[in-house]
């Protein structure tokens, strides 16, 4: 089970920038590792009128890094917030402030997977449902057999849709 966390930053100043990353800081061994979802980007109060803020992430695709300009901000307009959903599932990932002097805030969670420890607890625990599962399973088969044949309706395919007709004919 995945812990999750709010995660902001604020970049201030011309050529700010900030690196996310929680491996690096010798954080424990956890199975899913760390991941960090942002939501939102937008311009604190006492940023310039009418300056355009541009905000690049340097990350790791799954061949190589990547430097790319992910939100553009403009004071004092409608374009003063950006609503984001960016993933990064491998850290280190660099924010920047490469044009403009903010302060931009830079919003979302910080998701942390579960340690190792908790892991093979939760396998028990997997294990264990599985096992009722199939229990369950069984008793459910076992109701069906029990019904009555003779509440069960036959059924017969008829091509035109129609109910057949109990001939009456054979009745005396």
């Amino acid at each position: 089970m995945a812990d999750e966390y709010f995660y902001a930053l604020t970049l201030k100043g011309a050529k700010s920038s900030e690196v996310w990353d929680p491996e690096g800081k010798g954080s424990e061994d956890f199975n899913g590792g760390h991941k960090l979802i942002i939501k939102q980007a937008l311009l604190g109060p006492e940023a310039a009128d009418g300056e355009v803020n541009v905000i690049q992430v340097e990350a790791m695709t799954w061949k190589d890094h990547v430097k790319i300009p992910v939100a553009t901000l403009k004071a004092g307009g409608p374009n003063n917030q950006v609503l984001l959903d960016l993933s990064f599932p491998d850290p280190p990932v660099t924010f920047t402030l490469v044009q403009g002097s903010g302060p931009v805030h830079i919003i979302g969670h910080h998701l942390i997977g579960s340690s190792m420890e908790e892991f093979d607890d939760m396998e028990e625990v997997i294990d264990e449902m599985d096992e009722d599962e199939e229990g369950e399973e069984g008793a459910e088969e076992d109701e069906e057999d029990e019904e009555p044949k003779s509440k069960k309706a036959k059924t017969t395919n008829n091509t035109k849709g129609k109910t057949p007709v109990k001939n009456k004919a054979n009745k005396k």
